[in-house]
């Protein structure tokens, strides 16, 4: 497949100090200067590193411009034969290994490795282009243009552009949406780090290859008809949509099943009708002054809803959500009148979460956060009644403190089938908080978790899972008492209880150069062996690793 005579035309003489390309009228003749790169493999003994000598290439005339081809100076590999095995793979396998590179720029270097190299990268079925910063913009449109002349593989599985301007490129990248539209393009993704918004071309909204998208900062043209038959995932950012375009996006894309979206703004009304759509996030309020900060979500046939971030004064109204199975709310609310006239601005957001628990009694799962939970508690200290939940596993996103915890607490009494709870130990951010939030907050400085849901058993809790946090400042004294706090009365009250886990990340913190993170949760563990328990029999552990949550270090076993 081949460019118009525009591509063509732009990919005769490329310089050689960022893209590290030239291509001469005898041949295909490429020189790269001093560069280290990793060829990554299925299997440890294929990896290695190269490295080219450092001198630039000689200057001559247009007509007689020839450079050698550098020599492979060093490998990481011994000389035992690694290097045959590599070539005795089949191209398909080689092409594959090189899709797996950062960026198509490094999978054009590997053309150096071998003669039976030269030309492999043209297989490739991907399109990893980027151009990060406004430096490399002059030389990006024509590496790009070469990019594609030189591609043998009639099908683009994957079109990945980064671009620092896009709108600045326009006519380029429309040329190039249209040739990967042609090549049956699956998966494409557009960031433009630019705040101007790039407007997406007309031929681009009926490509019915497509399977997932992801567009930053871009725009749909007015009056355009979706018809994105096989799309199945959205990832949007910052991408203006009004109504009309989110009724026509739903409309236009049949097998959606996975819709996110970031910093959104624009639209008031979400109602989906699509069967086939189960996922829904939305992940930060964009702020514009003026106008309705408000949102209806009707979607009856939505099985699992995300809501983190800050929304600031943004309202979520749940009208119809009654085949949720799980449901996220880990956002943020603030309030920024620092004086006591808003009262009636916080007792609609009081008003909303009240509803939320109702629309949301029936799910499955159930995670919330700080603000979640401090409005839960100043709703109980206003008379408020919460709603029985049917919640089976509930996870917290949140550092507890002495406001929220008893907001935990009252939703763990509203909460008799729960069976798993996961604690997610989160960053301790300190918001500036409003009079009347401070003033309803304090009334809890002097309350006893004991006396505030006294009585209370958990009959159904068989696992607590508590995730320690890898931040600084786990070594302040007294600042985490009330997660023994509250583990403490778990284990008093939970007539089940099978396991009782407790994981950290091996880190060394900022303020005390040691591994608090560690020291607190093996301590906590240790403090916890001495508390009464109810469960006639279980297992206590603490887990400990340096990248994940996967090796056990402490095993305790606590019983009859």
């Amino acid at each position: 497949m081949k460019l118009d005579h525009h591509l063509n035309s732009s990919v005769t003489a490329l310089d050689a100090s960022n893209y590290d390309i030239v291509k001469v009228s005898a041949g295909r003749t490429l020189h790269m200067d001093q560069t280290d790169f990793i060829l990554p493999t299925y299997h440890s003994e294929f990896a290695m590193i190269i490295t080219e000598p450092v001198g630039k290439p000689k200057e001559s005339t247009p007509q007689s411009t020839v450079m050698k081809k550098p020599k492979l100076m060093e490998t990481v590999a011994k000389d035992d034969g690694t290097l045959d095995r590599i070539n005795k793979l089949p191209e398909s396998l080689l092409a594959r290994i090189l899709s797996l590179l950062p960026s198509t720029k490094n999978a054009v270097r590997t053309c150096l490795v071998s003669k039976r190299w030269q030309y492999l990268w043209t297989s490739i079925d991907n399109l990893t282009l980027l151009c990060e910063s406004p430096s490399e913009a002059e030389k990006f449109v024509p590496f790009v243009d070469y990019a594609f002349a030189q591609r043998t593989n009639s099908k683009i599985r994957k079109f990945y552009l980064d671009c620092w301007d896009m709108p600045s490129y326009s006519l380029h990248i429309d040329q190039w949406l249209t040739y990967v539209i042609k090549s049956k393009v699956e998966h494409v993704v557009l960031n433009s780090t630019f705040f101007k918004v790039y407007i997406l071309p007309q031929s681009f909204y009926t490509c019915s290859s497509l399977v997932t998208l992801g567009l930053r900062n871009c725009a749909f043209d007015k009056g355009v008809v979706i018809s994105w038959k096989s799309l199945k995932t959205v990832k949007f950012m910052t991408v203006e949509l009004d109504d009309e375009a989110i009724v026509k996006l739903l409309t236009g894309c049949p097998s959606l099943e996975t819709m996110e979206l970031t910093f959104f703004h624009g639209f008031h009304h979400l109602e989906i009708k699509n069967t086939n759509l189960k996922t829904l996030k939305l992940h930060n309020f964009w702020l514009l002054y003026g106008g309705d900060h408000s949102l209806q979500i009707v979607a009856p046939y939505l099985q699992h809803l995300v809501i983190p971030g800050n929304l600031d004064d943004f309202k979520c109204r749940l009208v119809n959500v009654s085949s949720l199975v799980s449901a996220e709310l880990t956002f943020d609310i603030r309030c920024e009148i620092q004086d006591n006239s808003c009262r009636d601005y916080h007792r609609v957001f009081w008003t909303l979460v009240q509803d939320y628990l109702q629309k949301l009694r029936h799910v499955n799962e159930l995670s919330i956060g700080t603000w979640f939970a401090e409005v839960l508690f100043m709703m109980q200290l206003d008379g408020a009644q919460l709603p029985e939940l049917k919640c089976k596993c509930l996870t917290l996103k949140l550092h507890i403190t002495k406001y929220n915890l008893y907001g935990v607490a009252s939703l763990l009494r509203a909460s008799p089938h729960l069976e798993t709870l996961n604690i997610h130990m989160d960053v301790e951010v300190n918001f500036l908080q409003c009079r009347y939030e401070s003033s309803n907050l304090h009334q809890g400085d002097n309350i006893d978790l004991e006396s505030w849901i006294s009585n209370s058993v958990f009959p159904s809790l068989k696992s607590v899972n508590i995730i320690c946090p890898t931040f600084i400042g786990m070594c302040r004294t007294g600042r985490h008492d009330r997660l023994f706090q509250l583990s403490k009365f778990l284990l008093k009250n939970a007539k089940v209880l099978e396991k009782f886990v407790i994981m950290a990340k091996r880190t060394r913190c900022g303020l005390c150069s040691r591994n608090c993170v560690s020291a607190y949760s093996s301590g906590l563990a240790a403090k916890l062996l001495c508390c009464q328990r109810h469960s006639t029999k279980f297992m206590m552990s603490f887990h400990e690793s340096r990248f994940c949550m996967s090796r056990m270090q402490v095993v305790l076993f606590l019983g009859t």
